[in-house]
């Protein structure tokens, strides 16, 4: 962390942003008070994450990471099975 007075970061901004966008983080001070800090932007949120902060999304406990998938025994065909579902939609709606 590196503190600066408002006079020093006025007259070499350009430079105090470079060191603010690698990592640094900047405390602007006025008359040894601080004012302001400088640093990196927040790390971009994932979709989810986002909704979430804005109560807008409740996260679930599920770790889909370690979520797998078994594989089935026999073979199904994806037309026959679309073709039902068509012909007969309650199967798939209960209702």
């Amino acid at each position: 962390m590196k503190d600066i007075n408002v006079s020093e970061l006025k007259a070499h901004l350009s430079k105090y942003l470079r060191m603010a966008s690698r990592g640094i983080q900047i405390v602007v001070k006025d008359r040894d008070e601080p004012i302001a800090q400088l640093g990196p932007p927040p790390a971009k949120l994932l979709w989810h994450e986002r909704l979430a902060r804005s109560s807008r999304l409740r996260l679930g406990t599920q770790n889909w990471n370690a979520l797998t998938i078994s594989t089935l025994d026999r073979q199904v065909n994806i037309q026959d099975s679309l073709r039902a579902v068509r012909e007969e939609p309650s199967e798939v709606r209960r209702r």
